[in-house]
Formats: C-alpha cells, sequence, structure tokens
C-alpha cells in the first residue's frame, strides 16, 4: 500500500502497519501541542482522498505531541475570523471533514492519550471507536462554551447520541471535563487502557466488528421525540446561573441541538446572536489573560517539596490543605493541637470530594501534619505565615521564623491589609520576604497575589510564583501596597454599596443590580461573606493609605457595633443562620445604579495601574477577573470601560481614578 508522500503532509504523518491498519499521526509542525487549524483540517481531508483508493484494513488517529491528543480548534485563527461568512467557512470545513471521516467504509479509531478538547474531542468521536490511556492528563471536555462560542463540528450531534443528552449537555454548557474512567463508563470511550498496551489494544479493537455503541431505549427517547423535556429543563439550570444577553452561547447550544441535530450551519440566524456579540471577544479575551497569568513561574527549576504553614484558622488551614492536595508534604502550626483538628477536618473533606478514592484521601491525609511546636519550618521551601493582621504578632512570628529556616527557602506573609515594607522591618534579611496573598475561600478562588516590595530579592519572588503555579493557582505580580490589587478595588466598591444603604435602598435591591449587571455576588452579601469587621478595617487601612479619613458608611459601624459581622457571626445585612443568606424581595432598581456602584472599582482598578501597584490594563483586568469574579463577559473593568459598556466614558474614569 502506499503511502502519501512526506512532501505532500506538513501536519499528519500517514503510515501503514504489516496488518494493513492506516495509522495517521497529527504532530503539528512548529507548535508543542496539536491545534486544528484550516491547514491541518485542508490535510486531513486530502489524506482521506488518499486512504479512498488504498481501503485500509482500519484507521487508527493518534497524536505525535508528548502534551496530548489535541487542545482543539486553533484559537488564534478562529478569533481572527472577521466576519459571520468567515466563521461559517470555518465551521464548515471543520462540520464536512468530520463527517467525511464519520462515513469512510472502514472502521476507525481514535487512539487518545493526554487532553483531548473541544475539535480534539470532535475529531475523536467522528472515529468509531475510542481508546483512552488511563493517565491523569486524559481529559475529554467540549469547552467552548468557555470562550463564548460552540462546538460545530459535530460534538453538538454526537455527544449526545454517545452518553446521553443529558450528560452531553451539562459537559456542554459547563466546558467541565471527564478523565478516562468516567469517558470508559459514559460511553465516550469504548475501552480504558495502560499506557503499555494502548497500541495493542487499539489495534484489537478497531479489527474486532464490535458495533458502535447504542445508547439505551429511554437516553434514545430522550435525544428524539423528547428532545423539548430535556432541554427546556437545561434552558431553565443555565438562566440560574447566566443572562441571555451576557452569556449566548449556552443557549444557542441548547437551541443548535434541540432544532437541528448540532448543525451549526443550519441555523445562521441563531451563529450570528454569537458572532454579532461581544461575549466571545471578551472571553477569549480572558482566556489569554489566564494564559499569561499561567506563565509566571514557569521560569526557573524551583519546586517545593515542603510547606510550613503558621496558623490553622480558615486562611492558613486551607491554604496548607490545597498544598497537600497538590503533592507537597505540608506541617501546619498553630498554638496547640486543638486549633490545628478543625483544618486538619476541613481538609480530609476537600480531600475526599475532589480525589473520590479512599488510598489517595489517606495519601493527602499523610502529607498534612499537624505541627504545634513548628519544628516543620527548618525543613520547609516555603514558610508562609497566615496569622491574623496585627502588625507587632507578625512581626514576632516572622523574626522566630526566619530565625528557623533554611537560608535558601522562601519566606512569605499572608497579609491581606499589611504593607511588606513594615513587616520586614524585623528582619535580618529584609529583602527575603515576599507576599503570598490567597483568597477566601483557598480551594475555590484560583488567583493568588505575589506581592514584591521594594528592594525584595529577585529569586525569591520568582520562587514564590513558581510555588503558586505548582499549586495550581494563577499568580498575579503586584507590588505592595495598602489592599494591593484586589483588596483595594474591593474595598470602595463594598463602601459605595453601603453608602447606598444608608440613602434608604435596600440590600437586596442592591445586590440585585450587581447581579443584573453580571456579578457572581452582589457586594452586600460580599461584605457579609468577608465579614463586617474586616470590610471595615479594610476600609480604613485604605482610606489611611491614601492619606483619608473617610467615615465607614453608618449601616456598616453600626453592624460591626452589635456583633453582626456577616456569615461568620451568623447575621450581618443578611441573617445566615441557615448557611445561606436569608433576603427579602428586591425592590425596582433604581436607573444607572449599576454605573454608580461599579464606577469607584473602575476608578481604583485604574489609578493602581497608573501608580505601578500592578504593570498594566491586562494583568489589572485579569486580577479584578479572577480574584473577584468580575463579570468575564466584560473582559474585565477596564476593558469594559474602555469598550464604552460603563456611562461614563474611560477618560472620566481615568480623571476620577487621579482626584
Amino acid at each position: 500500500m502506499n503511502d502519501l508522500n512526506t512532501h505532500q503532509l506538513t501536519h499528519w504523518q500517514l503510515r501503514t502497519d504489516d496488518a494493513g491498519i492506516a495509522w495517521a499521526t497529527l504532530d503539528r509542525a512548529g507548535e508543542s501541542a496539536n491545534t486544528l487549524s484550516k491547514a491541518v483540517l485542508e490535510e486531513l481531508d486530502r489524506l482521506l482522498t488518499h486512504l479512498d483508493g488504498q481501503r485500509p484494513k482500519a484507521l487508527i488517529i493518534a497524536s505525535g505531541k508528548s502534551a496530548g491528543f489535541v487542545a482543539g480548534a486553533d484559537i488564534g485563527e478562529f478569533t481572527a475570523l472577521a466576519s459571520l461568512e468567515a466563521t461559517k467557512g470555518f465551521v464548515a470545513l471543520g462540520w464536512n471533514v468530520f463527517e467525511r471521516l464519520a462515513a469512510v467504509p472502514y472502521p476507525t479509531l481514535a487512539l487518545v492519550r493526554g487532553h483531548c478538547l473541544g475539535g480534539g474531542l470532535e475529531l475523536a468521536m467522528a472515529c468509531r471507536y475510542r481508546v483512552a490511556v488511563d493517565e491523569p492528563g486524559t481529559k475529554f471536555a467540549l469547552p467552548e462554551v468557555m470562550l463564548g462560542i460552540f462546538p460545530g463540528w459535530g460534538g453538538m450531534k454526537r455527544l449526545p447520541a454517545l452518553v446521553g443528552p443529558q450528560v452531553a449537555l451539562d459537559m456542554m454548557l459547563t466546558g467541565r471535563n471527564v478523565d478516562a474512567k468516567k469517558a470508559k463508563r459514559l460511553g465516550l470511550a469504548d475501552e480504558c487502557v495502560a499506557p503499555r498496551v494502548m497500541h495493542n489494544a487499539a489495534r484489537g479493537l478497531v479489527l474486532s466488528g464490535k458495533p458502535a455503541r447504542c445508547l439505551p431505549f429511554m437516553a434514545r427517547l430522550l435525544n428524539g421525540p423528547l428532545k423539548s423535556v430535556v432541554a427546556n429543563g437545561a434552558r431553565k439550570q443555565v438562566a440560574k446561573k447566566a443572562r441571555p444577553e451576557h452569556y449566548p452561547a449556552p443557549y444557542a447550544i441548547i437551541d443548535f441541538w434541540q432544532h437541528h441535530n448540532g448543525n451549526a450551519l443550519a441555523a445562521p440566524e441563531v451563529m450570528a446572536r454569537i458572532t454579532g456579540n461581544d461575549t466571545a471577544k471578551n472571553l477569549v479575551r480572558v482566556f489569554h489573560l489566564q494564559e499569561r497569568l499561567k506563565g509566571f513561574g514557569k521560569d526557573g527549576a524551583f519546586k517545593a517539596q515542603r510547606l510550613h504553614v503558621v496558623g490553622a484558622g480558615v486562611m492558613g488551614g486551607d491554604i496548607a490543605a490545597v498544598a497537600a492536595l497538590k503533592g507537597i508534604t505540608v506541617t501546619l502550626q498553630d498554638q496547640e493541637l486543638s486549633r490545628i483538628a478543625p483544618a486538619i477536618a476541613r481538609a480530609k473533606k476537600l480531600f475526599q470530594r475532589r480525589l473520590k478514592d479512599k488510598l489517595l484521601v489517606r495519601s493527602a491525609m499523610d502529607r498534612l501534619i499537624p505541627d504545634p511546636t513548628g519544628a516543620g519550618a527548618a525543613h520547609a521551601d516555603v514558610v508562609i505565615e497566615a496569622i491574623f493582621e496585627n502588625l507587632d504578632a507578625k512581626h514576632a512570628l516572622l523574626k522566630s521564623q526566619e530565625a528557623r529556616m533554611k537560608p535558601e527557602a522562601v519566606l512569605a506573609t499572608n497579609t491581606s491589609s499589611l504593607k511588606i515594607e513594615d513587616l520586614r522591618t524585623v528582619l535580618k534579611q529584609p529583602e527575603r520576604l515576599v507576599g503570598i496573598h490567597f483568597f477566601n475561600p483557598v480551594p475555590m478562588m484560583p488567583l493568588v497575589e505575589v506581592v514584591e516590595a521594594g528592594g525584595t530579592e529577585g529569586t525569591a519572588f520568582r520562587n514564590a510564583c513558581a510555588f503558586v503555579k505548582q499549586i495550581d493557582k494563577l499568580p498575579l505580580p503586584v507590588k505592595s501596597a495598602p489592599g494591593f490589587l484586589v483588596n483595594a478595588v474591593l474595598a470602595p466598591y463594598m463602601l459605595e454599596a453601603m453608602r447606598c444603604v444608608d440613602e434608604g435602598i435596600a440590600p437586596e435591591t442592591v445586590d440585585a443590580a450587581m447581579e443584573a449587571f453580571g456579578m457572581p455576588m452582589g457586594p452586600i452579601e460580599l461584605a457579609d461573606t468577608v465579614g463586617l469587621d474586616i470590610a471595615m478595617a479594610a476600609g480604613k487601612t485604605l482610606a489611611a493609605g491614601a492619606g483619608g479619613n473617610v467615615e465607614p458608611p453608618r449601616c456598616l459601624a453600626d453592624k460591626v457595633a452589635a456583633g453582626n459581622l456577616g456569615k461568620k457571626s451568623g447575621r450581618g445585612f443578611y441573617d445566615f443562620s441557615s448557611g445561606k443568606p436569608a433576603k427579602g424581595t428586591a425592590g425596582a432598581i433604581p436607573a444607572a445604579l449599576a454605573e454608580r456602584l461599579v464606577a469607584p472599582l473602575l476608578a481604583k482598578t485604574q489609578q493602581l495601574v497608573d501608580d505601578g501597584i500592578v504593570a498594566d490594563a491586562d494583568l489589572a483586568d485579569a486580577g479584578v477577573i479572577f480574584g473577584t469574579g468580575f463579570a468575564p463577559f466584560t473582559g474585565g473593568p477596564l476593558n469594559y470601560a474602555n469598550q464604552g459598556a460603563a456611562n461614563q466614558s474611560a477618560t472620566s474614569i481615568r480623571s476620577a481614578a487621579r482626584s
């Protein structure tokens, strides 16, 4: 059998083995990971034309990259499309090539090792069989919705047919991934095998003659005559989390599946809703911002084997738990075991939720070691203090830790409001102290501010970024200043919300205005969640840092004086006795209330960029999105301002920032 000449293929390699099986290996030229560009898809089409004349016994598609199978479509190429017609052309190319692959007369198989995402999964599903290699990196997902777009190359058609519409819609509407074992259980993969047998397993399955998987009867009904039942339920679930005017993609995915059998080309008017909306452009921007944050900490060879955390409260205990979850041996120090015990119990619940497997949970628990005497500090690669916000107490602690630590270890503080310059005055080597500022709840919040003061030693700062990256968080470099970036922009936002309450606007109405704007939580509920005492202290600290003496809102001062500190005390602006805020009905939202509330946040963000606290507007947008949940569909606060979405212009915002 004659294979294609190598000069005809740039990104694919084709060979035929002794059993007559054609092996098509994707190894995209000049890239570390496989993505599906126009050129890659056109080459696959030529490859299939060649095989039409050869009639192999079977075709196996595999990856030539160690990084994984296929990471999806080429995002850069997709986002460069300038019109609806260009988008339709790109969708049509992938749809037609994968439809052709699905219709070939010989059996086909995708051998999936590593990530299989977006267009990569659509490629795999166009094959008759799929073998998943059982490794931690093997993940299947259709994450297009997270970029504000849709899986247009057959995913909306084939995934419901393989795993049933309810599971498929859940995956497509959330972007959630499944591992190799779960893919096998769901029917997305036909086999789940160890790496050492993957090639033999692929050969055996592709020549087995095994019929393609058929859905159970009820799932076939839900994927056919009863589609409307599933679609209506899915719309109700999406509506709880995403407004169609902000996030049109999930609604479009449901429409494509329900009315057009997953063929986006059959509904150009629905496709136009996506391409004519800023959401996709802004969510792709957020994706690139996230990738930029991931880049901090990649340089250098630093890798922490041991972490020592001082302070077993909610923050310190959860920092320790997350690090242990990621494979680091952690010693957790507090004054006595009784103070450490709640953190250990909370960590166990986290491990059980994330790891599932009892042996893995036990291993993680073994890595988390109570250490009331603080002996672990002498062996740690990173030491983090996470005690209460008191300068004298932190001085005493940092001084004692420095004396016990290895010279090359990272010494860090999790302070949320104190300046690094003030904290390091008691150290013999003040330049080694950095800030590693986590956000609550630590297991959920992706961002960590890595704080650098003037004169901070460069290696310590880089190693701190590397540690944050090591535990799968997003490191954001910031300069030392009151509140750094995230708390500094949140404080004026929450205080403005409370001033509205002082003026007689109900807390529920204030929160409803910002939830309609696109925030995951309103500012009053956020203040209750953070703690009203903390909100007042942060406001005073930030005001003092700015040279002001701003009186706290009356409603805030009254609640703190009465001991109603928010969720942690059971009552603040809302009653938390049930564990959730008991809210009354929101009244009519006054015109421009959202714009009023968000204006101080926008102004403060711009000021921090102008003052060099964060390096540039893109990093500021990234920090505020991943640190506060600022509506991702806007692309970030400064992007929102510059797009003219705010009622006041970007110029007036900058003016307000400097006033």
